[in-house]
């Protein structure tokens, strides 16, 4: 078999159909589209209409909203990082942050932070310096002798 040689299956191509073009095509006249009305004209587009019915997408509640001022945070449980230490991808002596947990692969791009969860355990002291952890993770980390170092700490330092 060569390159040249190569071509598709029986009926995988259709040739495409010409549409309007006289009588004896079977698509001629009105091309395909019936007689008359707003859907035999051209430039129409009638999305979400149904016939005058009060429409699906106004039939339904409107429910919550869209907090546009929320910040949208990665979060990171204590095990995945314990997890990543042990692969060797993290450094425990370095302080972890959101550029190394990207680096490492913990996380997949860094948003507006990242937030500290406190599932699993630590033995190691390690240091954060990230945008929030619960009170359950502060708790962990310190524990162990780590610290954790956020935003907020360093506005009240600066003040």
């Amino acid at each position: 078999m060569k390159l040249n040689e190569i071509n598709d299956n029986e009926g995988a191509i259709h040739s495409r159909k010409r549409v309007g073009r006289g009588i004896g095509s079977g698509k001629g006249k009105t091309g395909g589209r019936g007689v008359k009305g707003q859907k035999s004209r051209s430039g129409v587009a009638i999305k979400g209409f149904e016939g005058g019915q009060m429409p699906l997408y106004r039939r339904l509640p409107k429910r919550g909203f869209n907090n546009i001022f929320a910040k949208k945070l990665n979060i990171v449980s204590i095990a995945r990082i314990e997890q990543a230490i042990e692969a060797g991808k993290l450094d425990a002596k370095s302080a972890i942050s959101a550029e190394s947990l990207k680096e490492a692969g913990v996380i997949r791009r860094v948003k507006d932070g990242v937030r500290l969860l406190s599932d699993g355990e630590t033995k190691k002291k390690l240091t954060f310096d990230i945008a929030g952890a619960s009170k359950a993770a502060i708790e962990k980390i310190e524990k162990a002798g780590g610290k954790v170092n956020l935003p907020v700490e360093k506005e009240k330092a600066d003040a």
